[in-house]
């Protein structure tokens, strides 16, 4: 039987599930390399990434789906044993405890800087941009947050259907439109200023405000709202 040549220790640190974990934090982190981290260890022939990417294969890569598995579901897989399977199980027990207790007050978002706040953390120490958006209801308190679409180094894509069409599933009646620029710089190119006018545009034939388009970069921020750019 051949053994799996492209082991996780021969990867570069910075590409390793812990260690990238500990650098950059759990955001940058794909399901799977969180999943490896859980169980560890691979098998000869698969490595704990590609182990878990099998695993999540099997559920449709959907985790309401995974957190039904049980003990029996996981052992069926070529190294999970009891261990590992119980590990995977009371992860996603206490995920279901830390749900079903009291969600605090959705926090309000009156201003650039309380927007920034919220979301700089999972995007200043990306070396990729992402897009973003700030879901809002009529008070202006955060409905949620998610990430559209993930890009190169320089470039993501942003596409306005999609995010009207969640805004109203959401019922939300502002959106905050956020991306990331690796390089550091705040300044918006372009491309940046076209598409934030373009879905001002889109998103006022829905009776949604674009209140505004944030671009962090590193700690700092620009705001188009603060520029006076919408």
């Amino acid at each position: 039987m051949t053994k799996n040549l492209t082991t996780i220790t021969s990867w570069d640190l910075s590409q390793r599930p812990r260690e990238k974990f500990v650098q950059r934090g759990a955001q940058a982190l794909s399901t799977e390399e969180l999943i490896a981290i859980i169980i560890s260890t691979g098998t000869p022939e698969k490595n704990a990434v590609e182990l878990s990417r099998e695993i999540l294969d099997a559920a449709g890569n959907d985790l309401c789906q995974l957190s039904r598995f049980s003990e029996e579901d996981f052992q069926k897989f070529q190294g999970i044993g009891m261990g590992k399977a119980v590990k995977l199980m009371a992860t996603f027990e206490i995920s279901r405890r830390y749900q079903s207790q009291s969600a605090p007050e959705l926090p309000e978002i009156y201003s650039a800087s309380a927007a920034a706040l919220a979301i700089s953390p999972l995007l200043r120490d990306l070396d990729h941009e992402e897009c973003w958006i700030m879901y809002l209801n009529k008070n202006n308190r955060l409905i949620t947050m998610e990430k559209l679409s993930s890009g190169g180094i320089n470039v993501t894509v942003m596409d306005i259907k999609i995010i009207l069409k969640k805004a109203m599933a959401k019922l939300a009646a502002a959106i905050v439109l956020v991306h990331n620029h690796p390089n550091g710089l705040r300044t918006p190119c372009k491309n940046d200023i076209i598409q934030t006018q373009r879905l001002k545009e889109a998103a006022k034939t829905c009776d949604i405000c674009l209140m505004d388009h944030l671009i962090i970069a590193g700690n700092s921020y620009f705001s188009f709202a603060d520029d006076g750019a919408l």
